[in-house]
């Protein structure tokens, strides 16, 4: 059997993620062990026997998670993109210290085992990675070179599993997700939440506002796609990414102009009426700053895929997660 940690197994991903292990298993593996850390669970969540309550701010519980010598550990837990640049120091004490302290306690798991010990260790990493100036299109040797406090926080993290991975501590690997969309639940915190929220809110009945103009270009992925990623990166051979452990991920790239219309060809014109434009200066600022397009040609050799059409996406929402669909 498996054992699988889950680190931020709270969250939408997390409960994705959870789904789809308890459903498929992991690399032919048709039972897994899965325990969830996080600061809360949703009511009637992923089907997943235990669950640990706690933060990644604390380094006791990073050190105990890594004593219990998992065989596959998903690092998922960080704050958001728009609360990280609002807050400087809880961005790196959330998103980067805690990573540390994780990879310093399996370490010392690993050197304690003999060198036996050496988990597969999966981080969601992000494309905020990458900074502008921007080519069309970002090739997989774009340099990584953020512009924000939580690209930043992310980057630091993949230099430190390439390192650790490096000396054979763990077997890592870094998947740069992109805009997760569409987020089922509340919107959060992130830059990015109204990517999802002008086409959740409609298909909800409730109004949603646009603070961007509608030719912002943009990299999405369904909430499925990402939870895909996830299992394959954990059962990958890694000696294939030749020593490279942060992957771009595949995407779709489109504007809002045609999300919009994707939303009207599924769900017709009223939905789109309940889409309010709204600008607000500090986030198109912020979003002016995005990577909006990829050529993920090292993922895709590899053999991740994700949507190829929005509409697909929309149809992804409506079936997983949309109330009484």
């Amino acid at each position: 059997m498996t054992r699988v940690l889950i680190i931020g197994g709270g969250g939408m991903v997390g409960q994705k993620l959870a789904q789809r292990i308890a459903a498929h298993g992991l690399d032919g593996h048709d039972t897994c062990a899965i325990t969830l850390f996080d600061m809360g669970f949703p009511p009637n969540g992923a089907p997943v026997a235990t669950k640990i309550t706690g933060t990644v701010t604390d380094g006791a519980a990073m050190m105990q998670l890594a004593k219990d010598r998992y065989d596959v550990i998903f690092h998922l837990a960080s704050i958001v993109s728009g609360e990280a640049e609002a807050d400087f120091a809880k961005g790196w004490y959330t998103n980067m210290l805690p990573t540390w302290t994780l990879l310093e306690a399996l370490r010392g798991e690993h050197d304690a085992s003999g060198g036996r010990y050496v988990p597969r260790f999966v981080f969601t990493s992000s494309i905020a990675v990458f900074g502008a100036p921007y080519p069309d299109k970002i090739s997989d040797e774009f340099l990584s070179a953020p512009q924000t406090s939580y690209g930043a926080q992310k980057s630091c993290c993949e230099q430190m599993i390439s390192d650790f991975a490096r000396k054979g501590f763990i077997d890592g690997i870094s998947i740069r997700l992109p805009t997760i969309c569409v987020r089922p639940g509340k919107p959060n915190l992130a830059a990015s939440g109204f990517f999802s929220g002008i086409i959740r809110e409609p298909l909800n009945g409730m109004e949603a506002i646009l603070p961007v103009p509608d030719t912002v270009r943009h990299w999405h992925a369904s909430p499925r796609s990402a939870a895909k990623f996830l299992t394959e990166a954990a059962t990958i051979d890694t000696k294939r990414l030749e020593g490279r452990r942060a992957l771009n991920m595949p995407g779709l790239s489109c504007t809002i102009e045609e999300q919009i219309e994707a939303l009207r060809r599924v769900a017709g014109q009223k939905a789109v009426d309940l889409i309010k434009p709204q600008p607000d200066e500090t986030i198109m600022q912020i979003v002016a700053a995005w990577p909006r397009d990829f050529t993920p040609d090292r993922a895709a050799a590899l053999g991740f895929q994700a949507e190829q059409e929005f509409d697909e996406i929309i149809q992804i929402y409506i079936t997983d997660d949309l109330p009484n669909a």
